[in-house]
């Protein structure tokens, strides 16, 4: 496994294939406060691209042109909230989508553990650390145990998604889960827009 790590954006010409793998790192839960600062991306070949985004930055064409991508499929675990980060700052739409944390709700009603570091212990047999999940992404430099953390997140979602297809399909609930997928980048606008905490679907 590599890491390989860009400033700012991805560096021209890199193809990730037509289904990556995507996380995001910033400084806190609050996309209009907490500022973005790590992308993390994989293609499933077991290597890594770690994009930092400066302090001031609003624009990166090359990773904005793969987000915008519609032949490209962009994976996330809970991709409501990178969605929203990414549009924040760069005020680009990611489409389309597909969130393992979705797809664990749908068919694993078994449980209420649907973190990634659950998933990949019961579906891959993969166990990784959360140690790090609270740090200072915002440094100019990240530790090696930075980025090996931020690996981890994107590394696996791949076969992730393999195994919970089966399930999604077996269970007959792929089609609401695409559905749901769909819906994400709106939920993420709705969750800039000031409705975060609203089911806007309720009767009251």
């Amino acid at each position: 496994m590599t890491n390989y790590i860009y400033k700012g954006d991805l560096p021209d010409h890199l193809d990730l294939g037509s289904s990556i793998a995507i996380d995001c790192e910033t400084m806190g839960l609050n996309p209009h406060r907490d500022r973005l600062c790590l992308v993390q991306l994989s293609s499933g070949d077991g290597n890594a691209h770690l994009v930092q985004i400066n302090q001031t930055q609003t624009q990166a064409p090359n990773l904005c042109a793969m987000l915008a991508d519609p032949k490209v499929l962009k994976m996330f675990h809970y991709g409501r909230f990178d969605i929203a980060a990414l549009q924040n700052r760069f005020d680009v739409v990611t489409a389309p989508v597909y969130c393992t944390k979705i797809a664990s709700k749908l068919i694993r009603t078994y449980t209420d553990r649907h973190g990634l570091k659950n998933l990949l212990q019961e579906l891959l047999k993969k166990d990784i650390s959360k140690q790090q999940q609270s740090s200072d992404w915002g440094a100019e430099e990240l530790t090696k145990e930075q980025q090996d953390y931020a690996a981890s997140d994107v590394l696996y979602l791949h076969a992730l998604k393999d195994e919970l297809d089966i399930r999604l399909k077996r269970e007959g609930r792929m089609d609401i889960a695409q559905a749901c997928f769909d819906f994400l980048p709106t939920r993420a606008a709705l969750d800039l827009a000031g409705w975060p905490d609203t089911d806007i679907f309720a009767h009251s």
